[in-house]
This record gives C-alpha cells, structure tokens and sequence, in this order.
C-alpha cells in the first residue's frame, strides 16, 4: 500500500490547543500508539479499563502465541525500552500471553514517558464532540472530543483533540448461536459458559478436571482450548471433550504447509491428529438454537440440517469469536462496513465471508478514517467481527495515524511492514455471493479513486457532497503499486490489488467522472450510504457512456 497526496489535517481550532489525545485501552495497540506520541511530541492519556496494563490479555496470559517475538514488538516502542537498558527478546521465541506482559507490555508502560500518562481502572463508557451530538455539523472539526470515564471514584468527563479507540474486542464475544443473538434459555445457565481461553490446566482445571467440555467455535481459540483439554483428559480420568463447529469443517484451525507461522500450522494439525483418534468428538454443522439446564448440566439444543441434535454438557466453552463495542461510540459519525463492522475501506481487504487466505495487505490513515475527523478505531477493534488480525498490523496502523496527526503526510503514506502468509483459505459464499461482495469491493475502490480525483484538485460540485463533508482525510490517494494479481489475504487479500485496478481503463475516460457501472451518484455523494441515495431517489447522471440505454434508478 501507498498513499500519496493525503490531505494534511485539518488545522486545529485554539480551542484543541493544549489538549491530549485520548487513547483508549491499555493493550499492545494502546501502547504501541502512545510509543509514537512520544517520538512525535504530542501530549497523550492513556484510559484503561483493568488495574493493570493489558488487562485482557492478562486473562488469557496462560496461552501461547502462535507469532514469534519479531512480529510482536512495536518498533517506537523499542526504540523507548531500549533508553532504559532493555533487551529484546529472542527474535524467533513464541511468548505466552503473560510472557508478552512481563517482559514487554509492562516494561514500556513503566516507562517515564508513559506511566504518568495511564489511568488504570478507568472504564470509557461513550464519546462525543463537546457540546455536539453526531446531527451537529457547523464547526464540528474545531470542537473537543469529550469521553465519558467510569472510575471507582464516579463518572467524569475529560475532553481530548483527537482519539484513538484501542480498546479491543476480547470483552465483546460473539454469541452462540448462529444467528447472533443469544441463544434461548442462556440467563438460565450463564454460569455453565464460560468465555475463550479459559486456563485449563491452572486456575480453571477445577471446572474442567472429569467433566464433559463442550467447545463451540472453529479459531484458533478453540483450538487452544481443545488441545489444553486433550492434555488434562491424559491426567484427569473421565474428562471428555466435544468440538461443535457450524460448517462442515473448521479451515481455519485445519493444517496448511502453506503457513508462514508454524507455530499456527502446528495448532491445526494437532486438533487434528485428536479428532481422528476419537479423544475429540467433532459435532459438524451444528447451529446451537436453545439451552436448558438440568440439574448442574447444560443440555446443548441445535439443528444438524433437517435434524435435531441435544448434547448434555458440564460446561461450555464459548469460543465463537468477538465483535466490537460499538454502543459507546453512538454519537460519533463511523463509516462502517455493514457486513464486517469494519471500516468501509479496511473491510473488503478483511471479510472472512469471503476468503482468508494469504495476507492483509498494510493499512494505516487512508483506510481507517471516519466521517468524525480525528477518531480512528484501531487494533483488533478495526477489524470488527473478523478473526484475521495480527500485532503486527495494529503497530503499522498507529504509526500511520500518529504520523498524520502530527501533520507528516510523507510518514503517514509510507508503508513500513510485511506480514506472513497464513496459508489457510476458505468460504462459505456461494458464487453468486461470493461476486456480489466482489462488486462491493468495486466500489470502495471507487470511492478510494473519486478521493484520488479530489486530491488531484478536480471539485464535486457544490452541494453534492453529503452532510458529512469529506470526512477525516478529505481528497487522498491510495495506491498499491508492484503487487501482484490474483488473490491472497488474512481475511480479504484479494482485495488488496483491486486499488491497482481503479487504475485501469474502467475507472477513467477521458477527463471527469468515468462511466462503468450505475454507481455515478456514490461518485459524486460519497459520503452518504447506498440506502440514503435510494431514499432521496437519486439517479445516475446521463453522460457519453449512456448513449442507447434507459436511464438506471
């Protein structure tokens, strides 16, 4: 990815002047952002919600990546560690999650620059503009972020110039049941779930130590769990264990020769070799519909195509996956992609609907912008309810975003990172699905080329543009020159090479707007959604291109 000719900031208001960027989440993102503050000279805060820095990975501590060391390190933040006498790692170690904390996580949030700058037990709870609900448009960019905190000491709001929601979506699971909502009968037996990654063989062995688990999810959470629950079920007698997953095979998890990270590929095969050895009973597409309890047990009630499939259990994991938090954020103007809950022009390049295989490509300012100038989501968080994720990704999105906040355009637009393949690939799409969300791709690349057209100082006409303006970014350009064709993305690289596409003769003829499609109107109002154009009956403009054909609604 390259971005050229992104539009500096906007300039800031006297009334911005002196005041933080709020960061919110005390993670590895969170961390690796305020790393970049500090390198840039821009005053920060730091609100996280647990009593200690990575408080959700602290949860899970007990887990082994599957990402060595040198794609775990922000580098900012090595360059900051290093002032203190910090050694890295060993490059190609696999840390656990508490390894991660202790000899990382915890070292940097220590650091002078950044320990008085983090507030610990400080739940951020909504986010606004001061003053300005998201329907108030004139002057909004000069205006303070203001942040609704929860401490032990009250509720209080603090004002910030612009934020970076860091904070993740491991307190957000995906619900059991297919259909995202939570299954029947699930108050009645709360207490029999539990959420991913539960510590099997420590501080949870108890709850697991000869009883019958039931595992729900096909990621790499659950192949954690399942191979922690293989391991106990070799020292606990009685101790059963069973795998349902919603497909009929869990590709994710399965084993690729392709992956570039063997510690993942290992997993895969391992959850394999026990499905085939009987210790894991594998339940293939099964959508969990009800719970009941009986007794101290949970009885697991779903369909198998026409069938009805009960399975009685002692305890489930719910190892679904994770969805963002997005109540807090009501008032804030988000351009989100409606399938993923991704950013618009991040989510094509990430959808698991339709494949996952290779890499994302590198993305930063350009494609995590927001109608809302100067608030990004970032981390995990910004991948929405896609499983791809990786560090590595969430360092470079940072550095990218600090870079433009500090008005380094050159900075923001280059790319500094390369990822490994991941070698798994799957969809359940059918083509004409499949194609469908292809098209949808289409357009943000066109939106991405009408931005291009701005930035080379061609203007919409007055008035066309939607409430909304030109959003975070106003004109930029994004391209990814040298790439090569065909697919290969963690969750959407096929759609990393569509920018080069827009390049092509279907995006332009001749000078103004060019003709394919019936998409002329998101061209000229793009910031409003599909369903508003529709709405205010709006039609694509006639041109040269239409000679012979009815006018498309």
């Amino acid at each position: 990815m390259t971005l050229t000719e992104l539009e500096l900031p906007v300039r800031r208001s006297a009334r911005l002047d002196g005041l933080p960027v709020a960061i919110i989440g005390g993670g590895p993102i969170g961390l690796a952002a305020a790393a970049h503050l500090v390198e840039r000279g821009i005053d920060f805060v730091i609100y996280e919600k647990g009593d200690t820095v990575a408080s959700s990975i602290a949860s899970w501590g007990h887990t082994r990546l599957f990402s060595p060391w040198s794609l775990l390190i922000d580098p900012a933040a090595e360059r900051l560690l290093r002032e203190t006498g910090w050694q890295t790692p060993p490059a190609e170690v696999l840390p656990t999650g508490a390894e991660l904390i202790s000899a990382y996580l915890a070292p940097l949030a220590a650091s002078d620059q950044i320990a008085p700058r983090i507030r610990y037990g400080a739940e951020v709870i909504s986010a606004s503009r001061e003053g300005m609900d998201r329907t108030r448009s004139a002057g909004r960019e000069g205006v303070p972020f203001v942040l609704r905190v929860h401490t032990d000491e009250g509720i209080a709001d603090v004002t910030a110039r612009a934020v970076i929601d860091a904070s993740g979506t491991y307190a957000s699971p995906n619900p059991l049941a297919s259909s995202g909502l939570e299954p029947l009968g699930f108050d009645e037996v709360r207490d029999r779930i539990t959420h991913a990654l539960p510590d099997v063989l420590g501080r949870d062995r108890a709850q697991f130590a000869g009883r019958h688990t039931l595992v729900v999810g096909a990621g790499h959470s659950a192949a954690n769990t399942l191979l922690a629950l293989a391991r106990l079920a070799a020292l606990e007698p009685g101790t059963r264990i069973t795998w349902a997953i919603r497909n009929a095979s869990a590709v994710r998890v399965s084993s690729s020769d392709d992956d570039q990270l063997p510690a993942r590929a290992t997993l895969g095969s391992a959850v394999d070799a026990h499905v085939a050895s009987g210790l894991i009973a594998k339940l293939d597409r099964f959508e969990i519909v009800s719970l009941a309890r009986a007794g101290e047990r949970v009885l697991v009630t779903g369909r198998r195509g026409d069938d009805v499939t009960t399975v009685e259990a002692d305890i489930v994991v719910n190892a679904t996956g994770f969805r963002p938090d997005l109540d807090m954020l009501r008032e804030i103007r988000l351009d989100l992609d409606e399938i993923v809950e991704a950013p618009r022009l991040l989510a094509p390049m990430i959808d698991p609907n339709l494949h996952s295989c290779g890499t994302v490509s590198p993305h930063g300012v350009a494609e995590l912008g927001h109608p809302e100038p100067s608030f990004f989501i970032t981390g995990m968080k910004s991948y929405g309810r896609a499983p791809t994720f990786l560090l590595a990704t969430g360092y470079e999105q940072v550095r990218s975003i600090v870079a433009w906040l500090a008005g380094d355009v050159e900075a923001a637009a280059r790319v500094e990172l390369v990822l490994p393949a991941t070698g798994v690939c799957s969809t359940d799409l059918t083509p004409a699905e499949a194609a469908a969300r292809e098209r949808e791709a289409h357009r943000a690349v066109r939106v991405r080329a009408q931005r291009r057209a701005l930035a080379d100082g061609r203007r919409l006409p007055d008035g066309t543009r939607g409430r909304s303006g030109r959003g975070a970014l106003g004109g930029l350009r994004t391209e990814r020159p040298g790439e090569p064709g065909g697919r290969g993305g963690d969750g959407g690289g096929g759609y990393r090479h569509l920018a080069q596409r827009a390049e092509d003769p279907h995006r332009r003829r001749g000078e103004g707007i060019g003709c394919r499609g019936h998409d002329g109107v998101r061209r000229r109002v793009s910031d409003l959604p599909r369903q508003a154009l529709r709405g205010l009956g709006a039609r694509r403009p006639r041109g040269p291109c239409d000679r012979g054909r009815a006018p498309h609604p």
